[in-house]
């Protein structure tokens, strides 16, 4: 019925009026707008309940008076204490205060005395504070501590003589600053100096991560880069895979360790490779630019299959040359391969161990020694795997022959052949070659020797070889000393005596095929390296061709075309010099150093990189010495 009198034609306003009062009187709006209203209500209690809550979660001043605390940080702490609650209720500090300091609260009552106490402890909070700030701004302790450690790690000592150096330097400066005005100062600079055993650990580890960052970068915008790999076991019978790269830093040719990566099983191909390939992948070298390899010539390093290099070249899918260190061809080719001249070198060993090996004997000889005024005061014991030592034993086995025959003799041990014209010249020859073998290898050792150079240094020695040849069969002997003074001696005594040089000739000669085979690959990849420049050469146009005339013209480090044989390995010197600073680290006192802890030794004693350890130490918070 009201929608049938709605529909006739009445006043627009009326309608409007019929529809607001029969929409607003209904049961269920009563019921909606009595919801809203006690929702409404609920609402302002709420808002009400939780502006009294935060203001009771607040801290308030009276409470500093009344329990001794204050607010830091977002919570309460406790000026007797110094312990923190989380939850800044009223409750919690009084049950703290009375449960924990009733003694204080029985000694300063309620009132103006305990305000007073806890006036006295709030000023003392903020003195401190203060002088921590003070502190802070005036000295920064983090750069001298990390000046500290980097002298300790690099002079090879372990990480708990920061102690003993920080108690030297305070002993020292309590006498050497005694008349400054401001020794008390000094003294307390180094009194607040952080270098305890860990500290200095940790600083090295820093240090060492920024220096390989570095390494890193400089690797990325070099052109090339070349590695030298060799594995040794430390003093725990830990395998060690030291890797060294050469690369092109600007206008500085650099050869830095990366890592000594630690091998805990068998040290076959598969095993080297996983660990420098992972080492690799996490440090993100740019395997693209490698463009060879040099090794010792291991199997595990050069097997065709499973090798080392392998491996690598079957992970790049593409070709890298792979050197065998030019050292150990050398010391390889100096093998005493003919047998007369091993027995020689047996005989002396023999001879040597006789008297140095037993004790009473080795006091004897020396004291022998003393009586007749010979320079040296004992003989030397050979070991095979020291490259220089048999030229050296020989050497001082000649300069007290005459005292080893005497002695002998007074031991009534016979040795007719030290006695012998014949074995005395191949004894001689031996001490004189040798003496070259050493000085070739001595020359070869060192840091930045290119391969070019070695490859030179070892073509040099064949030519002397040829020489050498010459000199014997013409009797001269103008490049074997010790062998022409025997020869003129014997000569001075018997001068009808002949003496037949040719085979000694013999021997040089075997030693110069020996070179000559050994080097055979240099000599391969040297000629295959001329053909190829020159073929470039001859495709350049006259203007380019007098563009690199003119840089052949330039020293070679600056040679743009020679980067990438300037970065090649010739020899692994920089793997065997990182073992022995390896044996100098890890020592039977430091047997259980960690991986990380010798890296960082490791990485910091061989790098040419200064650690910028100021950058470091601004970027961490400073600390005091406990």
């Amino acid at each position: 019925m009201t929608r049938r009198m709605l529909s006739s034609p009445i006043d627009s306003r009326s309608q409007t009026f019929y529809y607001r009062n029969s929409t607003t009187n209904c049961a269920p709006c009563k019921f909606k707008r009595r919801l809203k209203a006690e929702a409404q209500g609920s609402l302002d209690i709420l808002l009400s309940l939780r502006k009294s809550f935060e203001e009771y979660r607040t801290f308030q001043d009276e409470w500093t008076e009344e329990f001794a605390f204050v607010e830091r940080a977002g919570s309460a702490v406790c000026l007797i204490c110094n312990d923190k609650i989380a939850s800044m209720k009223r409750s919690n500090m009084k049950r703290h205060f009375d449960t924990r300091h009733a003694t204080f609260a029985s000694k300063y009552p309620a009132g103006d005395s305990r305000k007073k106490v806890c006036q006295e402890l709030l000023s003392r909070v903020q003195a401190s504070q203060q002088q921590l700030r003070v502190w802070t701004r005036q000295g920064d302790y983090n750069s001298d501590s990390f000046a500290g450690s980097l002298a300790i790690v690099r002079n090879g000592k372990p990480f708990t003589d920061g102690e003993y150096a920080k108690t030297f330097m305070l002993d020292v400066a309590n006498e050497l600053f005694d008349d400054l005005p401001n020794k008390d100062k000094i003294i307390k600079r180094i009194q607040d100096m952080p270098l305890l055993a860990r500290t200095v650990r940790d600083r090295a580890v820093m240090m060492a991560n920024q220096v390989e960052e570095t390494q890193v970068k400089d690797i990325h915008a070099a052109p090339f880069f070349s590695l030298a790999l060799d594995e040794s076991t430390d003093i725990s019978h830990l395998s060690q895979f030291s890797v060294i790269a050469r690369y092109a830093a600007g206008d500085t040719l650099r050869e830095e360790s990366l890592a000594v990566l630690p091998i805990k099983g068998t040290t076959r191909g598969e095993n080297l490779f996983k660990p420098f390939i992972e080492f690799a992948q996490e440090k993100n070298l740019p395997m693209d630019k490698l463009i060879s390899v040099c090794t010792d010539g291991a199997l595990c390093m050069v097997g065709k299959n499973k090798g080392f290099v392998a491996l690598l070249r079957e992970n790049e899918n593409r070709p890298i040359l792979s050197f065998h260190c030019i050292r150990h061809q050398e010391a390889l080719s100096a093998q005493l391969r003919d047998g007369q001249l091993g027995e020689v070198m047996s005989l002396v060993i023999r001879v040597i161990n006789f008297i140095v090996a037993r004790a009473l004997n080795d006091r004897q000889f020396k004291t022998l020694l003393d009586e007749v005024g010979n320079n040296y005061h004992g003989l030397l014991l050979h070991s095979n795997v020291r490259w220089l030592s048999r030229g050296k034993v020989l050497s001082r086995f000649a300069a007290c022959l005459n005292e080893i025959w005497t002695f002998l003799e007074i031991k009534g041990i016979k040795h007719p052949e030290l006695t012998e014209t014949e074995w005395l010249l191949k004894f001689y020859h031996l001490v004189d070659m040798t003496e070259h073998l050493n000085q070739l290898n001595v020359k070869m050792q060192g840091i930045g020797n290119t391969v070019l150079s070695l490859q030179q240094a070892v073509f040099a020695f064949e030519n002397k070889l040829e020489l050498f040849i010459m000199d014997l069969e013409t009797s001269c002997l103008l490049h074997f000393e010790k062998l022409r003074q025997f020869k003129d001696a014997c000569t001075v005594s018997e001068p009808t005596q002949n003496f037949d040089l040719h085979p000694l000739a013999g021997f040089t000669s075997s030693l110069l095929q020996s070179f000559k085979a050994r080097f055979g690959e240099f000599r391969e990849h040297t000629r295959l390296f001329n053909k190829h420049m020159w073929t470039e050469m001859k495709k350049l146009q006259r203007e380019d061709q007098l563009i690199i005339k003119t840089w052949n013209k330039l020293p070679v480090t600056y040679h743009t075309l020679s980067i990438a044989v300037l970065t090649i390995f010739g020899s692994t010197y920089a793997c065997e010099q990182s073992f022995s600073h390896l044996k100098n680290i890890k020592s039977n006192l430091r047997s259980r150093l960690t991986d990380e802890s010798l890296n960082a030794c490791m990485k910091l004693n061989l790098t040419e990189y200064q650690p910028d350890y100021k950058a470091i130490s601004k970027s961490m918070q400073h600390q005091k010495s406990h």
